[in-house]
């Protein structure tokens, strides 16, 4: 596979990190995460199945867990001796977190120079807001991305997807494979700074036409991505379901109104996105009233554009072509997962679909660095100090 003999040490927490790495993963990495005594807090967060939530089956697949305690100094020995032997370390505490545990870049490159070592936080390591918590929801409305999500009522809202978290997940990825390329030709690692913050403003470049070009906040409801535009909008049907047209391209405007003998709204159309489109919006609003979900697809499925019924995740993820593209996989216990998203021809991924217990490995990765038995056995560097000694779970 892909990264096979690439070794990643996964220190992050939550979603970004652990989203990534486990990408690594399913593509051959060996990742190692490292749990405190309480182990990954997503463990224990949300519904589960198959003895493991959700939440941490289809993050930490795939990986090797290794429990340490990083504030004993032999603790931080151990990681020292693992990252001299990694190409890749993932953290996610606030900045300065890891330098007061003697973990930073400069004193871990110092035994690791191959290291590419990449800090994932809200706001980044320098800036105005570096020391502040946060969380997707807080980022987007700092950032003003949160105020594109109004209601019919006008009022914002919740956002309904963590897209802080993940587009800096993907950014991680992107810039750890980069700095790889690099590594394999130099022997040197680097550091990545990466923000999730900047890695949410990154993805807006088709929403700053307004702020670059006029210097103005957005008119919401007259933008053509949150109902300005009427062909790419929401339309409730008689039955109380919905439909979404999804596609402005003026092709798809004519088909439609070709086929509802209304091609007088076209050049509607062909104008700008806002109260110009609002005949074409009424009309559509008519047009789907009248009829039930079924019957509006029915009476799509011959027309060439863009459109969708609204579903809930539970639809969609058990759609026929979820199970085609192999996004939905099933293990031998019955448990769900989510596929992998990058399908190469020639050394595609796989799903170890193995999920660590807390520590499960830490045996055995401490033989790899050359603990000795009695050294391992102690168990003092992998566990806190204040509680009782604990029962490895037998090595995988």
């Amino acid at each position: 596979m892909k990264l096979e003999g690439v070794k990643v040490i996964d220190l992050s927490q939550f979603l970004p990190g652990p989203h990534f790495t486990m990408m690594m993963a399913d593509h051959g990495a060996d990742v190692i995460r490292v749990e405190s005594f309480s182990g990954e807090p997503a463990r224990e967060l949300g519904l589960r199945q198959g003895g493991h939530s959700v939440w941490f089956r289809n993050t930490h697949r795939g990986k090797r867990s290794l429990r340490l305690n990083l504030k004993d100094p032999s603790g931080r020995e151990l990681l020292l001796r693992l990252a001299a032997r990694a190409d890749v370390l993932v953290e996610s505490f606030r900045p300065g977190v890891m330098a007061r545990l003697g973990l930073d870049y400069a004193t871990v490159s110092a035994r690791a120079p191959q290291i590419i070592y990449c800090s994932l936080s809200a706001f980044g390591q320098h800036g105005a807001y570096r020391d502040r918590p946060a969380h997707n929801l807080a980022m987007e409305a700092l950032l003003g991305v949160l105020s594109f999500n109004l209601g019919r009522d006008g009022q914002p809202t919740n956002t309904p997807m963590p897209t802080a978290d993940m587009c800096g997940s993907l950014m991680g990825l992107a810039g750890v494979l980069m700095a790889l390329i690099r590594q394999r030709t130099t022997g040197q690692g680097d550091y990545l700074d990466l923000a999730l913050h900047d890695a949410l403003l990154a993805w807006t470049p088709q929403y700053q036409g307004p702020v670059f070009a006029e210097r103005r906040a957005h008119r919401v409801k007259e933008e053509r991505n949150w109902g300005g535009a009427a062909f790419y909008n929401l339309y409730a049907t008689k039955d109380g379901e919905w439909m979404v047209l999804g596609g402005v391209e003026i092709h798809f405007c004519e088909n439609f109104l070709r086929k509802a003998a209304r091609l007088d709204l076209l050049d509607a159309c062909r104008q700008p996105p806002g109260p110009v489109q609002a005949s074409v919006a009424a009309f559509l609003t008519e047009f789907f009233a009248s009829r039930t979900q079924l019957e509006a697809l029915a009476w799509l499925a011959e027309v060439d554009c863009c459109y969708a019924p609204l579903r809930t995740l539970l639809e969609g993820t058990f759609d026929p072509n979820t199970l085609a593209r192999g996004m939905l996989l099933t293990d031998a216990e019955g448990n769900h997962h989510l596929g992998i998203p990058l399908k190469y021809e020639r050394e595609p991924g796989q799903v170890d679909f193995h999920v660590p217990e807390l520590g499960e490995h830490s045996r055995a990765i401490a033989r790899e660095l050359g603990y000795r038995e009695t050294e391992i056995a102690g168990q003092r560097f992998l566990r806190h100090r204040d509680v009782p000694p604990f029962s490895m779970v037998a090595d995988r």
